[in-house]
């Protein structure tokens, strides 16, 4: 795959910068055309993503988190998120749907369970105390223009 566009940007773990987040993938992907169903799941995915390391890698903390979005030759987009927090200790049960590790259980722990549905790839890497890494991949169909 040849890539064709690239952005990155950080911005600090704070819930008001998911709709940032969300937001910015979805204007970097708008040369696509996507269509509306794909833009939303894309934008969905990266919410939930967001969210996953604004409520579990840093705590009670601000950290950073990282977005790089890559744009490859026949409509495949990569997004990997990233941050630099507490990392997920088992990967597998975390991706388990209504497994959640937030105090309380106010969280549905459905948050890899979106990602999935709405992307046709999702790959985690985590490392304790070294932050984790979740990499969106979507192919979008690319639609003729007849104007």
């Amino acid at each position: 795959m040849k890539l064709q566009n690239e952005v990155s940007f950080t911005f600090d773990s704070k819930s008001s910068n998911e709709a940032f987040a969300r937001s910015a993938v979805g204007a970097f992907i708008l040369g696509l055309d996507p269509t509306v169903g794909e833009l939303n799941d894309i934008r969905t995915a990266v919410s939930e993503a967001v969210t996953n390391c604004v409520v579990h890698a840093y705590g009670d903390t601000i950290g950073k988190i990282y977005i790089n979005v890559k744009i490859f030759e026949g409509g495949t987009v990569t997004i990997k998120i990233r941050d630099k927090g507490c990392g997920i200790e088992n990967i597998d049960k975390a991706m388990e749907p209504l497994f959640t590790t937030a105090p309380g259980n106010e969280r549905a722990g459905l948050g890899f369970a979106v990602m999935q549905s709405f992307t046709d790839n999702v790959k985690v890497r985590s490392k304790p105390n070294a932050g984790t890494t979740v990499t969106l991949t979507k192919k979008l169909s690319l639609r003729v223009n007849n104007a």
